[in-house]
């Protein structure tokens, strides 16, 4: 099912459609976040886990949200430490989350408080098993590594602070120079 289809009732206010893209601009954090996500593949993996988790629903009343919609909410709820309250009220106002959610025009109805209730995020989040999170980050870590975002070799951290600058000889900066001598 189309994005459009999910969000029809929400996007069926009056006035000029508003092409969400034009109101974020190209370097912005989460226009930049949103952009890294593999979310086709994404999606598909989370409707393939709900299709056997979760039993279809009647085809009857108001369409369901989807799917890519609340992956974005649910991902981006972490990434801005808000609540699902607080999410669901930015997707309401914030043409950077609306297109971190996939939106890519919208037709605001005044009388419509809200698009996404946050018990349909908190429904959603109940069906994101170790399991599915696991096969989203593995979609996600190919992808960054496809792209050339990040490096398949090994990340040494040290866990031991100390102050910038300092000439402390650690276990990680040795590891480091012999990996790098060899």
């Amino acid at each position: 099912m189309g994005l459009v289809r999910h969000l029809q009732l929400w996007l069926s206010g009056g006035g000029p459609r508003l092409q969400v893209r034009d109101f974020v601009p190209d370097d912005h954090c989460l226009r930049l976040w949103a952009d890294t996500f593999p979310w086709e593949a994404m999606v598909a993996a989370v409707d393939r886990h709900l299709a056997r988790a979760v039993p279809k629903e009647s085809e009857r009343g108001r369409a369901p949200v989807s799917t890519r919609v609340l992956l974005a909410l649910e991902l981006l709820k972490a990434e801005l430490a808000c609540s699902d309250e607080q999410i669901c009220s930015r997707l309401r106002t914030d043409f950077a989350v609306m297109y971190a959610c996939g939106m890519e025009t919208v037709q605001v109805n005044r009388q419509q408080g809200h698009f996404v209730l946050p018990e349909g995020v908190a429904r959603f989040r109940r069906h994101l098993d170790a399991p599915m999170l696991h096969e989203l980050l593995q979609l996600q870590a190919t992808a960054a590594m496809d792209a050339e975002l990040v490096s398949p070799s090994h990340l040494v951290v040290d866990t031991f602070a100390s102050e910038q600058g300092s000439q402390r000889v650690t276990d990680a900066a040795t590891l480091y120079k012999a990996k790098k001598k060899s």
